[in-house]
């Protein structure tokens, strides 16, 4: 019976093996197998033999091709002088063209396209971009390589860099760009590129991501797991800024560092994950003492390098006969060790922490062995070689090629160096793929590979690959994104030739340009339905404006009317009030007969009426005026006119009797508007 400490070791082992991150799923797996630990993750993950198991007597031992240019061979001995024969196949030597690199380098808003050979150096780089940014090189920081920061002698084919590269300069001592609305300001950092240098605390390394202002952090996170293999749940991060308290917030808005900002990230540490690693360090104590007896160790760990290995056996050489046979089985033995731990090195680690690391040593190991002239591996997650094929506009997407690596398989050197490496295919993969490789050797690899095999392709394609049997790898998978879910054209085996392997990645092309063609036609007429969608929004919009400055100006209009109406009717009202008021005050009309002068006056309105009425002769003009003005025409508008002679009577003396302006005994006047 396991105790509890027994027990949290083991569930911390099987969920570190198996990736299962809820504690009590785990628990009733382990539970359903007693708690052994072997059976649990055979139940989880099955395999042919078990992911535990392993078969040390009958272990095959292959890798990279033997050059006996590089390491000459002594005569071949007669089969009866030696108990073996070491097979040494050697490597075809390909010649090829200087590899062109592209780069492109973001500087604030601009962007600049360089096009290089890898023969050049960094400094090159900074030359071009001096004469197309106007900034000199000493003011440069050119940043974004993978392997950290570089200098400028830095030969850019000891990098290994893709044939794609994103780069950015900084320039802290030149003075920002002033900025403009905050409004615009977000808008164009939503547009905007951020490189986060991430730095993976418990390793030291430092991962070079960008990411566009429109990703959330959340999305950050997520592609930190892929790189860290730390759940989203276990990180510790320092270095975000106080505003970013949400992870849906996007970048642009979240207050990081343009053009890049810096931050750190870990696991968080629990008592299962610290007597994990003490338990770890005490096994690798024991197997270091265990394999003392089995390791072999070159021969410059003694202290004796190959001259004098080759000088002793030249001497007893000329002692002995017998010594010649001794002579060339310590020679066989030699160089059969040499093949043998050449091969110690797999192309992926078994515990490589993170699929971008475990891809960095599989492309440099794969260069050591093959060449230079090799497919460009994509260097990241098989998620994010999923992002840049498949997630990306229909015009600009391209086909994922998987090449499944076994270093134990007699098919994987010729495979690797005569059809992989052949400049047709890799220049053919190079346009229209995008390359993502593994190493199934180990055992935990492929237990790794199957897992997101199975979680990115289903069951069945993992079953297939499970079932394959180490003399038909390597494997090459072809994969097409197809809307909602990714398709495997193809699985190419080892055993076939240059022109086989062309004519199936050209077939696989077909396919994938027919339906890359359906996916453009598609995007056309979905973007050409938003904007149709765009235009009639716009015209809506536009005509609910025009309807509602029309409603707006007949409001203005009712309103200047209603202003100008109770206007005119005061202006009526005023009027009529004085009316009034002089037609009250005008004095009483004398009679006909009455003892003083009396002058009849007979008025013509401008409409033909006549208004008629007797005056004193003595009254003054102004009461005339009044007269006229209370019957509606006031004389500050209207002229008093005398017809013989013609002459404008309200210019007269208003205060002069009828008699003194000769308005008696009777007269006859016309009133006229004033112009």
């Amino acid at each position: 019976m396991t105790s509890n400490m027994d027990r949290e070791m083991i569930l911390a082992d099987f969920q570190a093996c198996t990736g299962i991150e809820n504690i009590d799923e785990a628990i009733t797996l382990l539970e359903q197998n007693n708690w052994d630990l072997v059976a649990a993750i055979n139940g989880v993950i099955p395999q042919e033999n078990g992911i535990l198991q392993s078969d040390y007597g009958g272990e095959t031992i292959s890798g990279p091709a033997f050059d006996p240019a590089s390491h000459p061979a002594p005569a071949p001995a007669p089969s009866s002088s030696s108990a073996f024969r070491p097979v040494m196949p050697s490597r075809q030597i390909v010649e090829r063209q200087p590899r062109m690199l592209d780069f492109r380098v973001e500087y604030r808003d601009r962007n600049v396209d360089v096009v290089l050979e890898d023969s050049c150096t960094v400094g090159e780089i900074k030359q071009i971009l001096e004469n197309e940014l106007q900034i000199p090189m000493s003011k440069m920081l050119l940043k974004g390589w993978k392997t950290g920061d570089v200098e400028d002698s830095t030969v850019l084919k000891s990098l290994h860099l893709p044939k794609n590269n994103s780069l950015y300069v900084l320039t802290p001592d030149l003075p920002p760009p002033s900025s403009s609305s905050h409004a615009g300001a977000l808008q164009e950092s939503l547009n905007q590129n951020f490189m986060l240098i991430i730095t993976h605390r418990e390793v030291q390394r430092e991962y070079n991501l960008n990411f566009s202002g429109s990703s959330t952090i959340q999305e950050v996170k997520r592609n930190v797991y892929d790189l860290t293999s730390i759940p989203v749940r276990h990180q510790l991060w320092e270095g975000w800024p106080t505003s970013a308290t949400d992870d849906s917030m996007c970048l642009a808005e979240s207050g990081l560092s343009y053009p890049c900002h810096r931050l750190t990230v870990g696991r968080r540490s629990s008592p299962a994950q610290t007597r994990e690693q003490s338990e770890e360090q005490s096994t690798d104590v024991h197997m270091v003492s265990d394999s003392d007896g089995d390791d072999f160790e070159d021969a410059s760990e003694f202290g004796v390098d190959d001259g004098e290995v080759f000088g002793m056996a030249s001497s007893a050489l000329r002692k002995s006969p017998m010594n010649v046979m001794w002579f060339v089985f310590c020679v066989y033995l030699f160089w059969f060790f040499v093949f043998v731990f050449s091969f110690v090195c797999f192309l992926v680690p078994e515990n490589a922490e993170n699929e971008g690391d475990a891809l960095l040593q599989f492309t440099a190991e794969f260069s050591s062995r093959y060449g230079d002239c090799h497919p460009v591996f994509f260097i990241g997650s098989l998620e994010a070689a999923f992002q840049e094929a498949f997630y990306v506009k229909a015009r600009d997407r391209k086909l994922l090629a998987i090449y499944l690596h076994h270093d134990e398989s007699v098919l994987t050197n010729v495979f690797c160096s005569q059809m992989l490496c052949a400049e047709s295919i890799v220049s053919y993969l190079s346009q229209n793929f995008i390359t993502w490789a593994w190493d199934l050797t180990k055992d935990a690899n492929r237990a790794r590979f199957l897992t997101m095999c199975n979680r990115h392709f289903g069951s069945v394609v993992a079953q297939t690959i499970r079932t394959q049997k180490t003399d038909q790898f390597p494997l090459f998978l072809i994969i097409m994104g197809k809307r909602s879910s990714n398709e495997v054209l193809n699985v190419i085996q080892g055993n076939t030739t240059v022109d086989e392997l062309m004519m199936r990645l050209m077939a696989a092309m077909e396919i994938f340009t027919a339906q890359q063609q359906e996916d453009i036609k598609d995007e056309d007429e979905r973007e050409a339905r938003e904007n149709v969608k765009r235009e009639q929004d716009e015209a809506y919009r536009l005509s609910l404006e025009a309807d509602r400055a029309k409603r707006e100006a007949h409001e203005r209009e009712m309103a200047e009317q209603f202003r100008l109406e109770q206007i005119r009717k005061e202006q009526e009202e005023e009027r009529e009030a004085i009316r009034l008021s002089l037609e009250q005050a005008l004095p009483p009309e004398p009679k006909e007969e009455n003892a003083e002068p009396v002058s009849k006056l007979r008025i013509r309105t401008p409409s033909g009426e006549f208004l008629e009425r007797r005056f004193l002769a003595s009254n003054k003009l102004q009461i005339v005026f009044d007269f006229v003005a209370s019957k509606g025409f006031p004389w500050d508008e209207f002229k008093l006119l005398s017809t013989f002679p013609r002459r404008d009577v309200t210019q007269l003396d208003p205060n002069k009797s009828l008699l003194e302006v000769k308005l008696f005994p009777q007269e006859t006047l016309f009133l006229e508007a004033k112009e």
